[in-house]
C-alpha cells in the first residue's frame, strides 16, 4: 500500500464530506432536498449529469470491455455519445419546461401528472421498476469501489465497500440534491482529468518504449484488431445492435439523469449545460477507449484476474504516486457521484411519488425531508448487501439496469412528448412490458445474442402503442392536458 496515495485518498474523502456538511447547514424544504429548487447553474448540472451517468461503469467497466474486445468496443462509445447529445439537445429543455408546468420533481411524478386517471398505478409501477433495477445499479457502484480500493490500497474488498457506502450515505443524507450536484461537479472534473491524462501518459510510454499499438492489436487476434470484431453478415449486425443499444437508455428514461434536466432554471442555462455535457462526453469516451487500447499494448503478456481493474493498475504503474493518487480519486469520484444520485432517485420515489402523491399523506416539509433521509439509510444498506453478495461484473450489472429502467421508461417519455394518442393504459403497458421482458430476456441465453437494452425498448414501445390504441384515454383527460399545454405556450 502506497502511503502517499492513501493520504491523498483520505484527504479527498474528508474534502467531499466537508462540502456535504457545508450544504447540510442550509435550511431546505422538500423541493430543495430533491431538486435543488432550480437554483443551480446549468454548467454545474451538466457536470453533475455526466458524472452521474458514467460512474464506475466508464472507468472500470468500459475500459475493461475495450481491453477484452479491442477496436470494436468503439461502437458502445458511439451509441452512448449519440444518446447523450440527443438528450441534451432535444430533451433537456422539454423536461425543464414540463417540470415547471406540471409542478413535478420526479420522472414517475411527471408521467402520473400527464395521465391523472391512472396516475396512482403509474406511480406504484414506476417506483417498483426503479427500485428493482436501481438497487442493482447502486450495488454495482459499491462493488466497483471495493475493487478499486483493493487494487490501489490492498484494502479487503468488503472493507472497501463498507467505507464507500458510509461516504455515499453521509453525502446524500447531509445536503440532498444541492450537495450532490456540487460535489458531482468536482468529481466530474476529476473523472475527466483521469480519462484525459492517463491515455496521454500511456501513449508517451508506448512511444518511448518503442512499442507498436498496431502490432499489439494484430498479435492479439483478428477479433481484437477489427473495428467489426472480426465478424461479418448477420453477426456484424448483431454486434452493432448490441453495442449501439446503449443509445436507447438515454432517451429520457434514466430518472437520475432526467432530474438534472428538471432542475434547469431557463433556456440559457440549458444551452450552457448542453455545451459542457457534449464536450465532456467526447473527451471522456475518447480517453476511456484509448486506455483500453493502450493497455493491450502495454500489458499484452500480463494476466489480469479482473480486467475491470486495468485503469487503477495502469495509473499506479505509469505515474508517480502523488499523481496516481489524484487520478485514482477520480474512480472513487465516479462511483460516489453515481451512487449518491441513485440514492436520491430511490428516495424521491418514496417520499414524493409514494408517500405524498400515491398515498396522499399530508406531511410537513421537515417530515418529508426526514422520510427522505430515512430512505437514504435503508436503501444504502440494502445496496451494500447486494454488492457483498453479487459476483457479477460491473459492466454486466449496469447493462441490465440500463435496460430495465432506462430502456423501459425512455419509450414512455418519448411517446408522452410526441404522441397525443398515448394513453394512461399505454404507459402502464409500457412499464409492465419493459419490466417483464428485461427480466425474462436476461434470464435466458437470448441476451448473449441480442442485447436486452434493444429488445426492452422495442417491446415496451410496441406494447405502449398497441394498448394506447386499444384503450384510449377519455376525451376529458386529453382536453385537460391540451388546455395546460396551450396555456404554457
Amino acid at each position: 500500500m502506497n502511503t502517499v496515495v492513501l493520504v491523498e485518498f483520505i484527504l479527498y474523502c474528508v474534502f467531499m464530506l466537508g462540502v456535504g456538511y457545508f450544504f447540510s447547514r442550509r435550511d431546505m424544504g422538500h423541493s430543495d432536498f430533491l431538486l435543488g429548487g432550480k437554483k443551480i447553474p446549468g454548467w454545474v448540472l451538466a457536470f453533475s449529469e455526466r458524472a452521474t451517468g458514467e460512474s464506475a461503469w466508464l472507468l472500470l467497466g468500459y475500459t475493461g470491455f475495450v481491453y477484452t474486445t479491442g477496436l470494436s468496443g468503439i461502437w458502445v462509445a458511439v451509441g452512448i455519445a449519440l444518446g447523450i447529445v440527443f438528450s441534451w439537445l432535444f430533451l433537456a429543455k422539454r423536461f425543464m419546461q414540463d417540470a415547471e408546468k406540471y409542478q413535478v420533481m420526479t420522472l414517475p411524478g411527471y408521467l402520473a401528472k400527464r395521465f391523472p386517471t391512472h396516475g396512482k398505478l403509474i406511480l406504484w409501477l414506476s417506483t417498483i421498476l426503479i427500485f428493482s433495477f436501481m438497487m442493482f445499479y447502486f450495488g454495482a457502484q459499491i462493488a466497483g469501489a471495493g475493487k478499486t480500493l483493493f487494487t490501489v490500497f490492498g484494502i479487503h474488498t468488503t472493507v472497501g465497500m463498507i467505507l464507500s457506502i458510509i461516504i455515499v450515505i453521509l453525502l446524500s443524507y447531509a445536503g440532498g440534491f444541492v450537495s450532490v450536484a456540487w460535489t458531482d461537479m468536482i468529481q466530474s472534473i476529476m473523472m475527466l482529468a483521469t480519462l484525459v491524462i492517463l491515455p496521454i501518459v500511456a501513449l508517451y510510454n508506448i512511444y518511448t518504449g518503442d512499442l507498436s499499438i498496431s502490432h499489439a492489436l494484430s498479435s492479439s487476434g483478428s477479433e481484437i484488431n477489427s473495428w467489426t470484431g472480426g465478424v461479418t453478415g448477420f453477426a456484424l449486425g448483431l454486434l452493432f445492435f448490441n453495442n449501439f443499444a446503449w443509445f436507447f437508455g438515454f432517451l429520457g428514461g434514466q430518472p437520475q439523469l432526467s432530474s438534472r434536466f428538471m432542475a434547469l432554471k431557463n433556456k440559457k442555462e440549458a444551452n450552457t449545460g448542453s455545451i459542457v455535457a457534449i464536450v465532456w462526453t467526447i473527451l471522456a469516451y475518447c480517453g476511456a477507449f484509448l486506455i483500453g487500447i493502450t493497455a493491450i499494448t502495454l500489458y499484452q503478456d500480463h494476466q489480469f484476474a479482473d480486467v475491470e481493474t486495468i485503469l487503477p493498475y495502469m495509473a499506479l504503474d505509469l505515474l508517480p504516486p502523488w499523481i496516481a493518487g489524484l487520478l485514482l480519486s477520480g474512480i472513487l469520484a465516479a462511483i460516489i457521484s453515481t451512487a449518491d444520485s441513485q440514492l436520491l432517485v430511490m428516495t424521491s420515489s418514496v417520499s414524493e411519488d409514494i408517500v405524498t402523491n400515491a398515498m396522499g399523506k399530508k406531511l410537513t416539509e421537515k417530515q418529508l425531508v426526514k422520510v427522505s433521509r430515512i430512505t437514504i439509510i435503508v436503501a444504502g444498506l440494502v445496496g451494500l448487501l447486494i454488492a457483498l453478495t453479487s459476483k457479477s461484473l460491473v459492466y454486466l450489472v449496469v447493462s441490465w439496469a440500463w435496460a430495465g429502467v432506462g430502456c423501459t421508461l425512455s419509450p414512455a417519455i418519448i411517446l408522452t412528448f410526441i404522441w397525443k394518442r398515448y394513453s394512461g393504459i399505454g404507459v402502464i403497458a409500457t412499464v409492465l412490458a419493459g419490466f417483464l421482458s428485461t427480466v425474462i430476456w436476461i434470464s435466458t441465453p437470448l441476451d448473449a445474442i441480442i442485447s436486452s437494452r434493444f429488445t426492452t425498448f422495442i417491446i415496451a414501445a410496441l406494447f405502449g402503442i398497441v394498448f394506447s390504441l386499444l384503450f384510449p384515454d377519455k376525451q376529458k383527460e386529453h382536453a385537460q392536458t391540451e388546455k395546460i399545454d396551450d396555456l404554457a405556450v
